[in-house]
């Protein structure tokens, strides 16, 4: 049996994607990247926003195709989408013959055996907030040489425009030894970047322990080897302490960056976001991370046009963007989703309002990224090389500040031979909007 497997949405999703890859391969199950040669399909959806739904749903009718001009025998939707739409998508696409919760991933072998035994339309969900595990066998879609590590499930902060809750349950770290021995297995299957994720990162171990246990993960990853590269992601600003620092500036291979979901910097929007933060305390945060830590590079993202959000919030938001310089940021238009009580606010902003105003912080945004990137001319990075350039005696690569996909590369000028995964000393000779250029010191000695 040839499957196709098609993973949408963010990298934890992903995560869930490799996991289910894993049960299949043991299943014995072949795999395929030829929709018209496969027998079985399966979408891994996101329901985070509109546009995500969109895609989702798109990706759906377009592989419901399959079943009458190719050989698709059985068609199954996992993930946030299903779980948020789990009747509507059976009886909106016929095609579809099996719906998985969330938390129902690891039952995908036996409900391909049902449907491909003549079952249909079967509807799989399972608690919402039961215990999550982590080493189960996993295929890496990454490229082998950078893995995510995810280290817990669901969220707690309910955030007033956020629908993760009631998709995802409340939080849930993965015990402390499970992470160490998956993170032991994918070093040795030669992954030199980990790269920590889950909706809140900072919260990792209170569940479990009582007190967050975030450093103390840290520091035994640290001590594994092969692993060269650690990175933290959706870290809330509000949660970090002192000792997440301490252990960020003192553990080499932890890299000096942090993602810091912020949304907005105006009071009045936070407060009603739901947030826990307030301008001041963003501020503050960030001083002391720059202070500790001086070449940290701070990733951020923002809402644009949420509800109530005036002309002069908007640029509050601005001046607060200037002023702190993210070396990363990312903006989404104001999407309102059913079932959050943002999507009843009064004040709801037209969406070419929103969009006129995303537009306008990341136009501010490419200006300092473009300084930001001059600034950096001159300097010596240890880069990661992801791939080859075709036709070039060059390199695409990454240096510390720069995460996969969301981030930007270093183009690395060459006559050696790299292979993705090798870390290379490189000078930087050049800068582009958000990208470097550079060229190559010498072979990083592992």
């Amino acid at each position: 049996m040839k499957l196709l497997f098609i993973s949408l949405g963010c990298d934890k999703n992903l995560v869930d994607s490799e996991y289910m890859l894993g049960y299949l391969k043991s299943a014995g199950i072949e795999f395929t990247d030829d929709e018209t040669e496969a027998e079985i399909i399966i979408v891994n959806t996101c329901g985070f926003i509109n546009d995500a739904k969109e895609e989702s749903i798109q990706t759906i009718l377009e592989m419901a195709e399959q079943k009458e001009i190719g050989k698709c025998r059985a068609l199954i939707v996992t993930g946030c989408l299903a779980q948020r739409y789990q009747a509507e998508i059976i009886k909106e696409i016929p095609e579809v013959d099996a719906v998985l919760g969330t938390t129902a991933y690891d039952e995908i072998a036996e409900i391909i055996q049902q449907v491909l035994a003549g079952e249909s339309h079967c509807i799989l969900m399972k608690d919402l907030n039961g215990r999550i595990r982590a080493g189960r066998e996993r295929i890496v879609t990454t490229g082998g040489h950078y893995a995510h590590l995810k280290i817990a499930e669901g969220c707690d902060k309910h955030c007033t425009y956020c629908i993760i809750p009631t998709l995802r349950g409340a939080y849930r770290s993965v015990p402390m030894e499970e992470l160490l021995a998956e993170a032991k297995t994918l070093a040795e299957s030669g992954v030199k970047e980990l790269i920590l994720v889950a909706q809140e990162t900072t919260m990792y171990g209170k569940d479990l322990y009582g007190e967050k246990k975030l450093p103390e993960l840290l520091r035994k990853l640290c001590e594994i080897p092969g692993i060269y590269w650690i990175r933290i992601q959706y870290c809330y600003p509000e949660e970090i302490t002192d000792e997440l620092i301490q252990v960020i500036k003192e553990e080499d291979k932890i890299c000096n960056y942090l993602d810091l979901p912020i949304q907005h910097a105006n009071d009045e929007i936070l407060r009603r976001m739901g947030r826990r933060t307030n301008q001041k305390q963003l501020k503050s945060m960030i001083e002391k991370l720059r202070q500790e830590i001086p070449d940290i590079a701070l990733r951020t993202t923002l809402i644009s046009g949420f509800p109530g959000e005036t002309e002069e919030m908007q640029e509050e938001l601005l001046d607060f963007v200037d002023e702190m310089e993210f070396d990363r940021l990312g903006v989404f238009a104001y999407s309102p989703e059913e079932d959050t009580p943002a999507a009843e606010f009064e004040e709801q902003v037209p969406d070419e309002v929103k969009e006129e105003r995303r537009d306008a912080i990341m136009e501010l945004q490419q200006e300092i990224a473009f300084d930001l990137c001059r600034d950096m001319v001159g300097r010596e990075l240890l880069v990661m090389i992801e791939g080859s350039v075709s036709g070039e005696n060059a390199y695409v690569g990454r240096t510390y500040k720069d995460a996969p996909n969301v981030d930007g590369y270093i183009f690395v000028n060459t006559e050696e031979n790299l292979m993705s995964g090798d870390f290379v000393k490189v000078k930087v000779t050049g800068a582009l909007e958000y990208d470097l250029i550079g060229e190559i010191i010498n072979e990083f000695t592992e």
